[in-house]
């Protein structure tokens, strides 16, 4: 079991199994959302996940886009969007052990901050990984 958590506890989640994928995000609603240059997000099949602390608030960000944050705290948890049916996207930072995160790949490297230079060998796409 996979677990994670906000900054004040009260916000956690659990999931079994392998995650989707995990990667980079440079768009601008993430790096908005998480105040931060670049996003880690872990993607999880919706069938293996579960909330398991206080149910996180959610900002509808735009059509069809959900953002799972702490109520008390703030910390951004999870990104669901219609477009990824059936999976959540959970901020890597938000691991239990966060360092055992290995992300795949960059996305929306098309919105990439100019002075944020990242030197791996990743494969990159300019918009999502699905365009």
């Amino acid at each position: 079991m996979t677990k994670g958590h906000c900054l004040c506890g009260a916000t956690s989640w659990e999931y079994s199994g392998e995650p989707t994928w995990a990667c980079y995000c440079h768009c601008d609603d993430c790096r908005r959302n998480c105040s931060a240059p670049v996003v880690a997000f872990i993607g999880v099949l919706l069938d293996h996940f579960e909330w398991t602390g206080d149910t996180p608030k959610v900002y509808h960000s735009s059509k069809g886009v959900e953002r799972h944050f702490c109520e008390t705290c703030g910390t951004p948890m999870a990104f669901q969007a219609e477009h990824y049916a059936g999976e959540i996207h959970l901020y890597a930072t938000s691991l239990e052990h966060p360092q055992e995160f290995e992300p795949k790949f960059h996305v929306h490297t098309g919105e990439k901050l100019d002075w944020l230079h990242l030197r791996d060998d990743l494969p990159r796409y300019t918009g999502s990984k699905t365009d």
